[in-house]
This record gives C-alpha cells, structure tokens and sequence, in this order.
C-alpha cells in the first residue's frame, strides 16, 4: 500500500467540495479519478499533493513518518504556468532546486527527463513559442525530474489536440512500469486506456471504486438481438437463460440474457421447434461508457 486517505473532507466556507471519501492507492498501480466537472476532483488531488489542508481526514503515505511528503510526490496542475521568457533547461533547473537535487544530480536528470517526453530539440527555445501539448509534456517534466514515488496529474490531456493527447497518453503507459500514478479525467476513454483501476466522484462522493473489469462484469449488460422472417412474438417463452425481451417489432427483438447460463443454441433450438427463419443474429454488449453511466446515476 503506498497511499491511505480516511474521510478525507474539505469546505469552502458554505461548500462542501469532498465528502468524507476513502480510498487506498497500491504501489505501482495506475488509478484514475473519474467524474464529471465539479464532482472533487481537483480539490482532492490538491489535498493529496499537499496544496490544499484537508478539513478533517487523514492521508498516510507508506514509509513516511512525516506530515509533510510532497518530496514524494510528483504534481502537474490542470493548468501549468511558466514563464514565457525561460528555456525548458533554464525551467528544469529552476523547479530542481526547489526540490532540493544537486547540482550534478539536476545536469544529469534534466537531460534525461528531457529526452523522456522528446524535448531535447527544443531545450534551449524560450517556451513562449511552445505549443499547448509541449507546454504539458514539460509540465510532465518537471513533475517527474525528482523520480517521485507517486505521480498526481489534473486533467493532463483535456486542454490537448488529438496529437498532444495520444502523445502524452503514450508517455503515461511507459510511466506505468516506472512510478505509481493517479491522475483525473472526465473522459472514460484516457482512464481506460491507461489504466487498471477507477475511482468515479460524483458531488464529492465516490460512487466507485475498482478494477475496469469488475466494473464492466457488475455493471454491463448482455444481451442478443435476432430478427425472423416470421413474427417472433410469444416464441421464446420457457428459455431459462433469458431474463426479459424487448420486441422492437413483430419481427425484430433483443433478448437480455444472464451471461452466466446463457447458451446461444438453446435459442437456435426454439426457433427450429417453432418452425422459425433466422435472419439475423447479432450479441449485443453494453460498452464501458454505459457501466459508467449506470453507476453515476445510480
């Protein structure tokens, strides 16, 4: 285990942004905080980060006896600022300092970390002229040039064009074998591509908390549609694996079936007893958006 929060609490004077949440982080995994805007996301991974002093709750990070344990931790804000004027080799030796790595520590990480997220062309250009997704991948440099334990990133991907996305989602998957990250999004897709656990947040509260692939078998749905040439209506009683029938026409239905039980040719079998002409079969699977869906509005 590498990060304990109980309870973890904040309001803003009449607002309650988090609400009691607990959830552990286990070393070496790859968590994403999922939920739409307002739902907590960034106020709880400020609390994390150690910029934001919870209102009651605790946040224990194994191996630290210490309250403090930002040097642990590596932080990109939603939005990174820099100033227009620096190089990313004079803003690396910046951030460096501050957190405290030698002076021939820094020489060697900057040109590592660097060339890490493919900036070493560009490390003597003034960042001003740095387009949106370069601006996050030294963002992302920074964050990482201390080798932290955990690695927090707010919405890394949301500003981004199709390229900076894929590209900084591409830098995430190679990160996975290296740190241990929790990053938030609202987009199912990133979390799912990066992944291997989800914590959704909705109005401060979490509403789950687990693997995609529990989360797909508790709360996706099976189901086959078939169409006949002859009318299907009241033909498909007494199959036990299916649980409810959703007629689109006299011809057409979908049958939600337990996934558990369910045989394909158990409805193959009633049709040739009932003297039926399939036409067309098709299983159909609800997608990981619509599990998410059903959890939120839950």
């Amino acid at each position: 285990m590498l990060l304990e929060i109980n309870n973890l609490t904040k309001i803003f004077k009449q607002h309650q942004a988090v609400k009691g949440i607990s959830f552990q982080i286990e070393k070496g995994s790859c968590v994403a905080l999922l939920g739409p805007n307002g739902a907590g996301k960034t106020t709880s991974l400020q609390m994390l980060a150690g910029l934001l002093t919870p209102t009651s709750g605790t946040i224990r990070f194994a191996g630290s006896t210490e309250k403090d344990f930002r040097h642990q931790i590596g932080f990109l804000p939603q939005h990174p600022s820099f100033f227009a004027w620096m190089t990313p080799k004079e803003y690396l030796q910046f951030a460096g300092k501050l957190s405290h790595l030698t002076k021939d520590q820094l020489k060697a990480k900057i040109e590592e970390t660097l060339e890490f997220v493919s900036l070493t062309e560009v490390k003597n250009k003034r960042i001003g002229g740095f387009s949106g997704g370069m601006k996050q991948r030294l963002g992302l440099a920074q964050a990482l040039l201390h080798d932290p334990e955990l690695l927090i990133l707010d919405e890394p991907v949301s500003a981004l064009d199709p390229d900076g996305r894929r590209d900084v989602l591409k830098i995430l998957t190679q990160l996975k074998t290296r740190m241990t990250i929790l990053f938030s999004t609202h987009v199912l897709h990133d979390a799912e591509q990066v992944c291997d656990t989800v914590i959704m947040l909705k109005n401060g509260e979490i509403k789950w908390d687990g693997s995609l692939d529990s989360l797909r078998s508790e709360h996706t749905t099976s189901a086959v549609k078939i169409k006949t040439e002859e009318s299907l209506k009241g033909q498909l009683d007494g199959i036990p694996s299916i649980e409810s029938i959703d007629y689109i026409d006299n011809q057409t239905a979908t049958l939600f079936v337990n996934e558990t039980n369910f045989q394909s040719n158990a409805i193959v079998k009633k049709l040739l007893e009932k003297q039926l002409t399939l036409s067309h079969y098709e299983k159909v699977q609800d997608s990981l958006e619509d599990a998410y869906m059903k959890v939120m509005n839950q």
